[in-house]
């Protein structure tokens, strides 16, 4: 949406002093915002999405329901949260429209603001040489994928906010519109639930 001829160092103005200016009519402004938001935005829908073309339309789309939006941000959490919340209903939407789901990318751990454990990473697991060790790696992987597309929605939007995103259980509880220990909850029950699966992967890994 933003030209590129706008940098992010163009301006230094704080999320907060972006969208006023947005809201008072200032369309750089906003460009400003896109271009410090839309890596991150394309990256979440794409969890969602595998098609890489779709997952671009979805971002664009995300932002444009933004933009639309935006005279009704009242500044009562943080821009990005309130747009992760916009591109996550988006992408939920289009997965409910096409009947289809689906994650993109590895499970990473979070971002290590709360006491709790990390799932396991299988990219940790490639520093394992021996071909019997990526075969087990491999099949870790899919494992993995397998349980989080086999989660109910609302634990795996959970667990990808968390895991994947690295979104605070505040922030979280904020996209998904709902209380922080709901959050917690689902939280635990996904992993708990993916663990259980991978469990005997991992009791029988090599490594």
């Amino acid at each position: 949406m933003a030209p590129h001829s706008i940098s992010p160092a163009n301006d230094s103005a704080t999320d907060q002093e972006l969208v006023l200016r947005a809201q008072q009519g200032d369309r750089r402004a906003f460009d400003l915002l896109v271009l410090k938001y839309q890596h991150r935005v394309l990256r979440l829908v794409g969890r969602f999405v595998r098609d890489q073309e779709q997952a671009f339309d979805l971002a664009q789309e995300a932002f444009i329901k933004a933009y639309r939006a935006l005279g009704n941000f009242r500044g009562e959490s943080q821009f990005y949260t309130w747009l992760y919340r916009i591109a996550v209903n988006t992408a939920k939407n289009q997965l409910v429209a096409d009947a289809r789901e689906g994650y993109s990318v590895s499970l990473n751990s979070g971002g290590g603001d709360e006491s709790d454990e990390p799932m396991v990473e299988p990219e940790a697991l490639r520093d394992h040489a021996s071909p019997e060790d990526e075969a087990a790696t491999a099949e870790l992987e899919a494992e993995i994928h397998a349980a989080i597309r086999a989660l109910p929605e609302d634990l795996r939007t959970a667990l990808t906010l968390r895991e994947l995103e690295g979104l605070s259980y505040e922030e979280i509880a904020v996209v998904m519109n709902c209380p922080i220990g709901t959050v917690r909850s689902r939280i635990f029950r996904a992993r708990e639930a993916v663990e259980e699966r991978i469990r005997p992967l991992l009791d029988g890994a090599p490594w």
